[in-house]
């Protein structure tokens, strides 16, 4: 039995996408009942290396709107990055949510086959729609999303695989 494209992409980042939207309101929570200014961990990171909490923000939002977007041929749109608080970030969820959910199933079903070209920094990566999919853009979602989430448990947030995984 074979799974649709729309099915592994729009349902996938709607869950975790809303469960990212969760585990920032349960951190903004945190920030208030501890008495943390909100931009510590907003700007915090795992390691000096490694993105900030926003950054990781946006580059999943990026991957979740930019995968619908080429499956279904259509422009990527461009969304700032100039989120600094957690309402920006919410903001930023909502707004990639809604567009993601936008997509209806005869757009990305069938796109399989479609070849998808990147242009990235140093190089083109050319691949055929299921493997953009299986191999590039859901595991850098689930990198971005997953990172975010590790960054907030780390600095002490009261969150769980539940949260990560949202209410589904």
């Amino acid at each position: 039995m074979s799974i649709s494209m729309y099915t592994a992409s729009v349902p996938v980042y709607e869950q975790f996408l809303t469960a990212l939207a969760g585990v920032l309101k349960k951190a903004e929570a945190h920030c208030a009942a501890k008495k943390i200014d909100p931009s510590v961990l907003v700007t915090a990171r795992l390691y000096p290396d490694m993105f900030a909490l926003a950054r990781q923000v946006q580059i999943a939002t990026d991957h979740a709107k930019g995968s619908v977007a080429r499956l279904a041929g259509v422009e990527v749109p461009s969304f700032a990055d100039t989120e600094a608080t957690f309402e920006e970030l919410q903001a930023r969820i909502a707004k990639t949510l809604d567009y993601v959910k936008g997509f209806k199933p005869a757009q990305i079903d069938g796109s399989d086959d479609k070849d998808i070209v990147l242009e990235m920094r140093t190089s083109k990566l050319e691949l055929k729609g299921a493997d953009y999919l299986t191999r590039f853009a859901l595991p850098n979602f689930f990198f971005h999303v997953t990172t975010a989430y590790a960054i907030l448990r780390h600095a002490g947030v009261e969150i769980g695989k539940r949260d990560f995984m949202g209410g589904k």
